[in-house]
């Protein structure tokens, strides 16, 4: 099978158990009413704090021409926390504000085997607020990881790697604080030389999700 039962069902169980602490916490009332705002700008400001869960598949890309990173598929589980950290920085179309969050992950390889990644990454995010109940953003990130695919492929020697990732993304407003999520990075993971082997796992992760947003 592509995937195990048992682990469609741990997601299932992880994401469903998020979705309702989230929606029971008293905070949730916060923004007061739960129609959608008409302009991002009303939740989307300094001080405002985003949960999010998401989930992705991770595919293995031919970058620079390492092709080994081409059998390579995981199924990766994103939560999130951040906070708004500036006003909003006028720029016509691209008025927006930056947002800072720390973003752990929870992966499952299914090619070229099965094995287990573990770790989370810094992520700087830029809310464009232009566009009404619409949030296109840009968002890059920095961090590490635990992997038992490492040493059993070519490309990695060590467990211990580092990763770097940016792509484009969106938010749409459902209420005063909910919104659905989508997006899809560049995703890359290596172990900046400190084994014998480093090429590198190049990869694209689309992903889906909610975030939830209470303003301070």
């Amino acid at each position: 099978m592509w995937l195990d039962r048992g682990f469609w069902n741990y997601l299932i169980r992880t994401v469903s158990v998020f979705i309702c602490v989230i929606s029971l916490n008293p905070l949730a009332s916060w923004g007061g009413s739960t129609s959608p705002p008409s302009d991002a700008r009303e939740i989307l400001k300094s001080g405002t704090v985003e949960l999010g869960i998401a989930g992705g598949f991770w595919q293995g890309v031919e970058f620079l021409n390492h092709a080994p990173s081409t059998d390579r598929s995981a199924v990766f589980v994103l939560p999130k926390i951040g906070m708004i950290v500036t006003d909003e920085l006028r720029a016509g179309l691209l008025s927006g504000n930056l947002e800072l969050a720390v973003e752990p992950l929870f992966a499952r390889f299914t090619k070229p085997f099965p094995a287990e990644a573990a770790g989370g990454a810094w992520v700087i995010k830029y809310n464009l607020l232009s566009f009404g109940r619409w949030v296109p953003f840009w968002d890059a990130g920095a961090g590490m990881l635990w992997t038992n695919l490492a040493p059993r492929i070519p490309e990695q020697s060590t467990p211990f790697n580092f990763v770097l990732e940016t792509g484009p993304g969106v938010h749409y407003f459902l209420t005063q604080s909910l919104t659905v999520t989508a997006g899809v990075r560049y995703h890359h993971i290596s172990n900046a030389d400190i084994g014998q082997r480093n090429t590198g796992l190049n990869a694209v992760l689309p992903y889906f999700g909610f975030s939830w947003f209470f303003p301070r």
